[in-house]
């Protein structure tokens, strides 16, 4: 009895990129938890993914998926601003037009947090659109530029025989 008590092994699986003593640390408190759920009679249920996710992850939480398009190219500034505001979403790119649009999934429940969003970054857009370059205004005021030829490199000029 005492040589399987003390023979007993346990096997844990991390996949991950490079093992650090962070990772470690996480994959035994998950371990852990999971020892301790199991203990009591519960079912042990990881953390729900939150912020940007697959849809097939957001539709699995079963509370309602709504969604949104959007015809912007940048879809990187909203993603900032989801995430500013602890938006669940996952973004699906519609390839079936020229212009390629995003739709922008949500839980039902994080409406008013994206309607905040999305108006922020509609402010955003038109500030960005209103502002006029500022390298085209520094063109136009160098006078350097104006009389200058730009560079012609002929690469068979020592090429001749």
């Amino acid at each position: 009895m005492q040589e399987e008590v003390e023979n007993r092994t346990v096997t844990l699986t991390v996949n991950t990129t490079k093992m650090t003593g962070r990772v470690l640390k996480e994959a035994l408190r998950k371990y852990l938890a999971y020892k301790n759920a199991k203990k009591q009679g519960k079912a042990y249920r990881d953390v729900k993914p939150t912020g940007k996710q697959t849809v097939k992850q957001l539709v699995g939480q079963n509370q309602g998926v709504t969604n949104v398009e959007i015809e912007d190219k940048s879809i990187r500034d909203f993603e900032r601003i989801a995430r500013k505001y602890g938006v669940d979403y996952a973004i699906k790119k519609d390839k079936t037009s020229e212009i390629p649009k995003y739709l922008v999934f949500f839980k039902a429940r994080d409406g008013d947090a994206l309607n905040a969003a999305m108006t922020e970054f509609a402010n955003k857009k038109l500030k960005t659109k209103s502002k006029p370059s500022l390298l085209k205004k520094l063109r136009d005021l160098s006078p350097l530029d104006k009389g200058r030829k730009p560079k012609v490199r002929n690469k068979d000029k020592g090429l001749e025989l």
